[in-house]
């Protein structure tokens, strides 16, 4: 039989065929019906590493597509060939792993202990003083011509060496209306720096030698006059004070109470 009597045959065939489309729409609900109830058959062991191969490839795919389209949406990036290169990841440092240990706080300073008073400051209370020191001695006394009203108070000083500096302090106690009324010394009014003032309960009359001025071996004497209430007054609380360099040798300090001249 020729080939082309067996395409007409069939082609014959063909055209005189009606399927049912009833009997064929029933087949198909009986197989997914069937289907349902029919669990799956499992993959041949044999197919598995193909598998695998297949899910891991598609995985880096999925990741270098999102990896591109990142990088195409992020921007910024720099033309090459027409292409887009998206730009570099930042370089992130990692911390370090020692930590930094904490400075110890510096320990407070302690507070510098102050230095005791070498005279009182409260009057009627007379320091401990020397008379006589080394070369150079003191003496106090009440002026023999004070009155009923007013009073002066005398320092007699006595050195045998010459002094290179001198600071002489009297210091009369504010009791019964103590007021000035001036001062004088035997030394040349140049040589010293005078002043009268009220400290601590005390009228202090103070004389210190200027630089480069000396104090010449003799006796010497320095006097502070005041008025006070009327009658006689007591000059208990009274004392004075001298501190002195010598031209040679260490420095030296007298002082006295006063005694009352009659």
């Amino acid at each position: 039989m020729r080939d082309h009597e067996v395409r007409e045959g069939l082609r014959k065939a063909a055209e005189a065929h009606h399927p049912d489309r009833e009997r064929m729409l029933a087949r198909v609900e009986r197989g997914m019906a069937d289907s349902r109830r029919t669990p799956a058959p499992r993959a041949p062991r044999g197919a598995l590493p193909w598998l695998r191969v297949t899910g891991a490839a598609a995985a880096v795919c999925s990741v270098l597509a999102a990896g591109a389209f990142v990088a195409t949406s992020a921007g910024g990036g720099e033309t090459r060939g027409g292409r887009t290169a998206a730009p570099p990841f930042p370089s992130v440092s990692a911390p370090s792993a020692t930590p930094t240990a904490p400075t110890a706080p510096t320990a407070p300073t302690a507070p510098t202990a102050p230095t005791a008073p070498t005279t009182p400051t409260a009057p009627g209370q007379v320091p401990e003083l020397r008379a006589e020191d080394g070369p150079l001695r003191g003496d106090g006394a009440i002026d023999p011509h004070s009155n009923p009203y007013w009073a002066q108070s005398n320092v007699t000083l006595r050195t045998t060496q010459p002094l290179s500096s001198l600071t002489v302090a009297l210091r009369v106690a504010l009791t019964g209306g103590v007021r000035t009324t001036g001062s004088w010394r035997s030394l040349p009014v140049e040589d010293f720096a005078a002043s009268a003032q009220e400290e601590g309960g005390f009228l202090v009359y103070r004389w210190t030698l200027k630089p480069g001025r000396t104090v010449p071996a003799g006796t010497h004497m320095f006097a502070g006059q005041y008025n006070h209430a009327e009658g006689e007054r007591d000059a208990g609380g009274d004392y004075f004070t001298a501190h002195a360099a010598r031209t040679t040798g260490r420095a030296v300090s007298v002082g006295d109470g006063f005694t009352v001249d009659r």
